[in-house]
């Protein structure tokens, strides 16, 4: 994450941790027999090219594979990939040679696109086309042309930004590659949700364990930080980055996944941890994340499906983490898709206190 940087002790020196997430699922049809994880590490490798990011580790099971980057994360399953990439990486770029790959396995058909970052702390610093969520979303239109863009919370603070689509589209640039209709057959009914948290001004003394000086490898970092003991069925597969910056992924039998990436600089820091672990509450693993970090403010994004348990939760949430002493909830907004419901909602701390 942080390889290749300037040194530390330069006034100029700046990272951004915030990533860009994309998620693209595909249909599978009885008389097709693809699965992206049959897409050879080559490719792989030339597709991370156009983002600005190479492999440096690799995990995979019966379920899905877990590659973490130089700049992040990406995960493959048989018919759904996600890209999440810091910095400043270019993913957007990737997409026409994605969409070529799945094609090559017998996927002609999406059923949902997903597209989300967090607002860029120094959006000046980006490389087209990620300079601003405008040129995104057009970028975006150019091959989805009738996706939908929004923006969740306060546009002049903090917010977070989404594309995804809502009925079928065609794909101009390739144009035997159809969006599927929204037809009962067609929608994913697998159950799916994700849950991200977001994390700013994190604990300096945190923070420490995440720098080349304090340990020596990632696993050190990982078992001192209780990382290990957030979700403790993940076999998980880390990085610490030279001088500073950790990443992490794990993967459980399941299929399931976490993942955590830290820019640990006491003036941008920055934590994001992400994962799909089916739940039907999500309080207690929000509070765990937290108090592993000790951060300032946060952002917790949850999706769902209407097949996974926690679709009919998201008020309980809203509900129970409203009462946490420690915080105050300054923004929450909830979103309800065709075949997701979404929740987001934003923290700040209210009472320095963390016994």
């Amino acid at each position: 994450m942080e390889e290749g940087m300037l040194d530390v002790a330069n006034a100029s020196h700046y990272f951004e941790g915030v990533e860009k997430l994309l998620e693209i699922w595909f249909e599978e049809r009885p008389e097709q027999n693809g699965d992206l994880r049959n897409i050879t590490r080559p490719e792989w490798e030339e597709l991370l090219r156009h983002v600005r990011c190479e492999i440096i580790s690799f995990k995979k099971n019966d379920f899905i594979d877990a590659f973490l980057l130089s700049e992040s994360s990406m995960f493959v399953s048989k018919r759904r990939w996600i890209l999440k990439t810091c910095g400043t990486t270019t993913p957007l770029r990737c997409l026409e040679q994605l969409l070529d790959l799945a094609k090559q396995q017998g996927y002609t058909v999406i059923t949902d696109i997903f597209y989300s970052r967090k607002n860029f702390t120094r959006p000046e610093v980006q490389q087209s086309p990620h300079k601003g969520f405008y040129e995104e979303v057009t970028y975006l239109d150019s091959i989805f042309p009738e996706g939908r863009s929004y923006c969740l919370g306060s546009i002049n603070l903090e917010c977070w930004y989404l594309y995804t689509f809502s009925r079928p589209v065609v794909v101009k640039a390739l144009p035997d590659l159809l969006l599927a209709a929204e037809q009962e057959d067609h929608l994913n009914t697998d159950p799916d949700q994700t849950i991200e948290i977001l994390m700013q001004n994190l604990d300096k003394d945190v923070m420490l364990a995440f720098n080349k000086s304090r340990f020596a490898t990632g696993p050190e970092a990982t078992q001192h930080s209780g990382i290990d003991q957030i979700l403790p069925d993940m076999v998980i597969d880390d990085f610490l980055f030279d001088p500073c910056g950790y990443s992490m992924n794990g993967i459980n039998e399941q299929g399931e996944y976490m993942t955590i990436h830290i820019t640990p600089e006491e003036k941008f820091s920055y934590v994001s941890f992400e994962s799909n672990v089916a739940l039907n509450n999500y309080t207690r693993l929000i509070n765990q994340v937290i108090r592993t970090f000790k951060p300032g403010k946060f952002i917790v994004t949850i999706f769902a499906n209407k097949s996974s348990l926690a679709y009919d939760t998201m008020k309980e949430l809203e509900i129970e983490y409203s009462t946490l002493s420690n915080w105050k909830r300054t923004d929450m907004q909830c979103c309800s898709f065709p075949t997701y419901n979404l929740l987001f909602a934003q923290y700040s701390r209210s009472v320095e206190n963390w016994a």
